[in-house]
């Protein structure tokens, strides 16, 4: 099973599913030149179920209405006359005057997977100090959402996989996960064998090259987070020179392999689950789901061990397994303001009710109530296998477990056992970990979060040194949850919006709180 955990975006994105455009594969290059291209800018309609269905965005508060369009981008970029595919995007125009507006500024917020033609509107209301001078932009890479979607499973085959045991503890139940998860990117394979081989990162910071020409713009300006940091260092790595205004948040650490990152990974989400269990035990009402820190995580790890052999009910008809209940957990993490559901689903659970936690493991994996899935997962996986190299067995990950366990008691079996699913993987990976490096590049502001459960804070200042001697400086955020600007702490959206907006560079070593 692949890491649901991995590098996905922010906590409720996968749940605010609004607006998108039909993009897919098919068409030639007319002319041969796709940077002369007119983006045909109309209203938003709702979005597909790639996408995560819903209604369409609603205009600002303003009264700003958002507009998609179709790009169209080379099916392969090794071809770049040959076949074509759409890109899907989305934007509301600058708010200010026209002789301050900057640019567009391009947003990615992560996954990889997650659709950005979605997940814009849902924090437009965040960037209004940012739409004074930029038309905010946003899109669905290629393979995700509505830019050429890959495709797995169907939805039935999808409830069963997030059912499945993820945590194998002999040799039939080992078999019967290298099976399942032979059979999910078999599928992938059959229905998605065109694009396949073109939803790497480095294609989509190309889509981003063309991106930038088609919209006008003298230089990228862009915001990423989480696996948007790496696709904005790749970026800066193929088009130093084209480099505006850059922010990286949530960052991820473009020098490990996949078995490190699931690792630090595993230490990152036991730091977020020590620090709900340090929050609930401190307050002056009685914690609800233990006496003591340790109480809660103890009791939390035999609720686990309990639903691997007895499943609850949770959305009927299904049942909360361990993995649905692990997936969860996780995805509550995500955000501070998520462990008060965290809290709840725990004491429904406790008392056999696995409803909540099975809701928030359904916004992990990207499941709306009408039970259709979006493409998250399947481009998730596509686009990881594709970049990543190393394919690890099931005889390999055995002999990590116990490093696994020991960085997280409740995650690492689960953040193991995810490193097995590019193992049959029909395209090669790419390389061990990206190249970022960007000599020459402008400066681009790296932001790290110290209690981030999914890019652990580390990979800020890894990212930074990566991108080469000075062209990053470092902010550093001391809070909760993934990410930092959306935390709406002050501080960081100061630094951050004086640097897009009016360029100015935070002194190095900045630290908000």
């Amino acid at each position: 099973m692949a890491n649901p955990f991995r590098l996905r975006a922010g906590a409720l994105t996968t749940a605010v599913l609004l607006s998108a455009v039909l993009a897919g594969c098919g068409g030639h290059a007319e002319d041969g030149d796709l940077t002369a291209q007119k983006l045909d800018w109309k209203d938003c309609p709702a979005p597909s179920e790639a996408e995560g269905g819903g209604s369409a965005p609603s205009p600002l508060p303003n009264g700003t209405a958002w507009q998609c369009a179709t790009m169209k981008a080379p099916l392969d970029w090794g071809r770049p006359k040959g076949d074509t595919i759409g890109i899907a995007l989305i934007r509301a125009r600058a708010s200010g005057p026209a002789s301050s507006r900057i640019g567009s500024l391009v947003f990615n917020f992560g996954g990889p997977g997650g659709s950005g033609v979605t997940a814009l509107p849902s924090f437009g209301e965040d960037y209004t100090a940012l739409r004074t001078r930029y038309d905010l932009v946003s899109f669905d890479p290629r393979g995700v959402g509505l830019s050429a979607p890959v495709e797995c499973e169907s939805d039935a085959q999808l409830d069963a996989y997030f059912q499945q045991d993820a945590t194998p503890d002999d040799s039939a139940e080992r078999a019967q996960l290298l099976k399942r998860t032979q059979q999910f990117n078999a599928a992938c394979e059959k229905n998605s064998k065109k694009i396949l081989p073109h939803v790497r990162t480095t294609d989509a910071a190309r889509d981003m090259e063309l991106m930038r020409q088609v919209l006008g713009d003298r230089k990228l300006y862009y915001f990423g987070i989480s696996y948007g940091t790496e696709l904005g260092g790749v970026y800066a790595h193929l088009y130093p020179g084209n480099v505006g205004r850059a922010v990286l948040d949530g960052v991820v650490d473009p020098t490990q392999n996949p078995e490190q990152s699931a690792l630090g990974q595993a230490r990152g989400f036991q730091l977020g689950l020590d620090n709900f269990a340090k929050d609930c035990t401190s307050k002056t009402t009685e914690c609800p789901v233990g006496d003591t820190e340790q109480g809660v995580k103890d009791r939390m790890a035999k609720l686990l061990a309990d639903l691997e052999k007895k499943p609850i009910p949770g959305i009927l008809p299904r049942r909360l397994t361990q993995t649905a209940a692990t997936n969860g957990i996780a995805q509550s993490l995500y955000s501070k303001d998520f462990w008060e559901y965290l809290t709840e689903g725990l004491e429904e659970a406790y008392d056999g009710d696995g409803r909540t936690l099975m809701l928030l493991s359904d916004l992990m994996n990207g499941r709306s109530e009408n039970g259709e899935y979006s493409n998250i997962t399947a481009a998730n996986i596509a686009i990881n296998c594709s970049d990543e190299k190393p394919r690890y067995t099931t005889e390999y990950v055995q002999r990590k477990l116990p490093e696994f366990q020991a960085a997280s008691p409740l995650f690492g079996h689960y953040l193991a056992w995810s490193m097995v699913g590019c193992t049959d993987w029909a395209v090669p990976g790419a390389a061990d970990h990206p190249d970022v490096s960007a000599p020459g590049s402008a400066r681009i502001l790296v932001v790290g979060n110290t209690g981030d459960p999914a890019t652990p804070y580390e990979g800020a200042k890894k990212m930074v040194d990566a991108l080469g001697k000075g062209v990053a400086v470092e902010l550093t955020y001391k809070g909760q949850g993934h990410g930092a600007y959306d935390s709406k702490n002050r501080c960081v959206q100061s630094a951050v919006n004086g640097y897009l907006l009016d360029g100015k560079v935070p002194k190095t070593g900045t630290v908000c709180s």
